[in-house]
């Protein structure tokens, strides 16, 4: 099954736990620092939505693309009875990106650019997005650090709710900087039985300096890097660093 196929109707059960109203307090702090007023933003990766919703709630004007049709399912029922400006979801990859116009920023939350496991994707992301957000505009992703996926090497998790039971074992390669995640997912049926499904998903760990590298590349300015939610520089051992950066012209 494909990555996020049966995932995907769980999904936010098992992730409850994300903080997105914070992640979102931290974006908008983020925004305040670009060169232009953002009211547009694409949500890049949206997943089921989540981030969607709530930058729609506070009055953003949002673009929302993902390419599992699952989870983009999911994100198109939450937005139904949302309030303000309906966001526009598209079925896109990361690498396909193909907007009508530009918007004036573009997130992509929750280590999604990990999931391009080629550094040429990751550079034709950066080329896509570059083309797709205004002049002087703000990019805004996270990513994995190297040493959160090297440590993840040989773990086992558990996720679970009354009705979900996940769990998942992880395997990182250090030659290929990838991590393989192997997921059994087992939901509550209405008679009292239990569907089980699987799924495997794959992260490549990237440095923070050929991420900049790419994105100087790409055409992007003034790159930064920060902390988990913070507006201070990683520290050393990081999990999560978020990036910054302003569409040059």
């Amino acid at each position: 099954m494909s990555a996020y196929g049966a995932l995907a109707k769980v999904y936010d059960q098992l992730t409850e736990d994300v903080g997105y109203e914070r992640r979102a307090d931290y974006i908008e702090k983020l925004f305040k620092r670009s060169r232009l007023p953002v009211h547009t933003v694409l949500d890049l990766a949206c997943g089921t939505g989540e981030m969607t919703a709530i930058l729609t709630r506070r009055g953003y004007e949002l673009v929302a693309a993902d390419a599992s049709p699952e989870m983009l399912a999911q994100a198109r029922e939450k937005a139904a009875d949302l309030e303000g400006e309906p966001p526009v979801f598209l079925n896109q990859s990361m690498t396909g990106l193909d907007l009508y116009g530009t918007v004036d920023a573009a997130i992509c939350c929750l280590d999604s650019l990990n999931y391009l496991t080629s550094p040429k994707d990751v550079q034709k992301c950066f080329q896509r997005l570059h083309l797709f957000i205004a002049p002087g505009g703000l990019l805004v992703f996270d990513v994995n650090t190297p040493e959160k996926l090297a440590a993840m090497d040989g773990q086992v998790f558990l996720d679970e709710t009354e009705d979900v039971y996940c769990v998942w074992r992880t395997e990182f390669e250090r030659r290929s900087k990838i991590c393989s995640y192997w997921m059994d997912i087992f939901t509550r049926r209405e008679d009292g039985g239990w569907d089980r499904a699987g799924e495997e998903h794959r992260q490549r760990a990237y440095e923070v300096d050929e991420l900049k590298a790419w994105l100087l590349d790409a055409g992007f300015t003034r790159i930064r890097t920060f902390g988990d939610c913070r507006m201070s520089a990683p520290r050393e051992g990081a999990q999560r660093i978020y990036f910054s950066a302003i569409r040059g012209k």
